[in-house]
């Protein structure tokens, strides 16, 4: 028997929406020189990191300050309300995860800044397999090392 469920965050930024999704839409291959929790990542398949048939690899620090490897494709971008869908998969990912989707949304307050939304969809293997929260706390931390550096642009 497996699990599955939602996990999300969302998290007050100083950086605009059209900020974060445009870093996120059209120079995702920038967010490593951001964060330190992310090490590398590189195009592993397509000639377009912004393509959906386009594969990108990731090394990045997630949970217990091990290198995690994995593999992520842009499932759909919705503009207008500043959404994207990842799958991630490959690598570390597999032997855990049945199902693992990361939807991003960007959304500006009244007053300045704005808040991002991290929406994490999985399904486990079996119940063995804990839920995600340790990719939720790299989201999150991650997330507050990009916009410090998004607001000094």
């Amino acid at each position: 028997m497996s699990h599955s469920g939602k996990l999300s965050i969302e998290i007050g930024v100083h950086a605009t929406a059209a900020n974060w999704f445009n870093l996120l839409a059209t120079q995702l291959h920038h967010v490593q020189n951001l964060t330190d929790a992310v090490h590398e990542t590189k195009l592993h398949h397509g000639e377009d990191w912004h393509h959906n048939e386009s594969i990108k690899q990731w090394t990045s620090t997630i949970a217990d300050g091990k290198a995690t490897k994995y593999h992520e494709s842009i499932e759909s971008t919705d503009e207008d309300n500043k959404t994207i869908t990842y799958k991630i998969f490959g690598e570390d990912f597999e032997h855990k995860f049945k199902v693992f989707k990361l939807i991003f949304q960007a959304i500006d307050k009244d007053e300045g800044g704005g808040v991002i939304k991290w929406i994490i969809e999985y399904e486990t293997k079996s119940e063995e397999f804990d839920p995600p929260f340790g990719f939720l706390e790299f989201l999150y931390k991650g997330s507050r090392d990009v916009d410090a550096n998004l607001i000094k642009e």
